[in-house]
This record gives structure tokens, C-alpha cells and sequence, in this order.
């Protein structure tokens, strides 16, 4: 059970935070960014989950679930798995990011084809989930940059989740978008 009595430690004044594992790291240091975008993309879901209408209780819990997730996967690459006391460490595991892809197949169901890509907007629960889908994006690319830097690992299902949430939130875009129906077309060239 994490218990904070005491929000500031001044610990971090020098510029560095700790990992899981007690070592510390620059806070300029990839995986305390690629956590740091988990963090940003949770927010995101909070402001959408606050924009999502009452018509939709099941969009509510699922964002629920996922901002839950979200914190599972900041303690998964905060404890690098290579790292001392890493055995035992919360990992993101592969019924999670089958259970995004269930919900993603389920929500997609009801909607008709795209013949074009959407621009972000519409309703603002909808802003909101592409803006959140965007920041999701961001943090992928960063989770890619670190398990790509010699001496870093990040788990399989971790990087697997990442990538189907940005998908589920496009998804979950066009159900606040009346399912589909307020989607706003991208037509190119339009302005030339």
C-alpha cells in the first residue's frame, strides 16, 4: 500500500529522483521522461474522462480501468528489469493489452468505416481523447528511444500496451463524437 504523508522530500532539489530500485537518476533521464509522458497521458485521460458525456457509463469506467493501468505502467519502467530488487516488480502483462484490444474491437463495431482521416475535434470529450491520444503517442516514442539505449529494457507487453492505447483513445474519440457522427473529415487540400 503506498502511503504519502509528506509531498515534498527535497530529495529531487539536485536534479535527481529515484528510481524503484532506490538508484537515482537525472530527472533530464530518459526513463524518468518516458514515465513522466505515462504520467501527462493519465492527466489527459482524467480531463477526458471529465468532458465524456453521462450517455456513456461504459467509456466512463473504461477510461477508469485504463488511468489504473496507466499507473502500472509507470511502475513498470520506473524499475528497469535489469535493475537490483526488480523480481516481483509490477509489470504490465499481456491480458491488459488484450483486454484494450477487445475493447477496441468492440467499440469499432458500431461504427462506420472511415473514408478519411478526422481531424481532431468535434465535441470536447473528443478534443480531449485525441489530445490524450497524441500524448500517448509521444510517450511510445520515448519508451522506444529508451529500450533502444544499451543497458535499458523495457518489457514486451509494456511497449505493446502503449501502442494499442493511443488506437483505443482514436477509437473512443469517435464514440463521444456521437458514435462517428460529429467526426469532423479531413479534406485535403482544401485550402489551396
Amino acid at each position: 500500500m503506498v502511503r504519502l504523508n509528506k509531498i515534498y522530500t527535497r530529495t529531487g532539489d539536485d536534479g535527481t529522483t529515484a528510481l524503484v530500485s532506490g538508484e537515482r537518476r537525472s530527472k533530464a533521464d530518459l526513463r524518468v521522461e518516458a514515465y513522466g509522458a505515462i504520467d501527462e497521458t493519465n492527466a489527459a485521460i482524467g480531463v477526458a474522462r471529465a468532458e465524456v458525456a453521462e450517455s456513456e457509463p461504459g467509456l466512463v469506467r473504461m477510461l477508469a480501468r485504463i488511468q489504473n493501468d496507466l499507473f502500472d505502467l509507470g511502475a513498470d519502467l520506473a524499475t528497469p528489469a535489469n535493475a537490483p530488487r526488480a523480481e516481483g516488480a509490477l509489470r504490465i502483462v499481456e491480458s491488459q493489452v488484450d483486454r484494450l484490444e477487445r475493447e477496441i474491437d468492440e467499440m469499432n463495431a458500431d461504427l462506420q468505416p472511415l473514408k478519411s482521416f478526422i481531424l481532431p475535434g468535434g465535441s470536447p470529450a473528443a478534443a480531449a481523447l485525441h489530445m490524450a491520444r497524441t500524448i500517448a503517442r509521444r510517450a511510445e516514442r520515448i519508451m522506444v528511444a529508451l529500450a533502444s539505449t544499451p543497458g535499458e529494457v523495457v518489457d514486451a507487453p509494456a511497449m505493446r500496451y502503449i501502442n494499442r492505447l493511443s488506437d483505443l483513445l482514436f477509437v473512443a474519440s469517435r464514440i463521444a463524437n456521437q458514435r462517428g457522427a460529429a467526426d469532423i473529415l479531413w479534406t485535403p487540400g482544401q485550402n489551396r
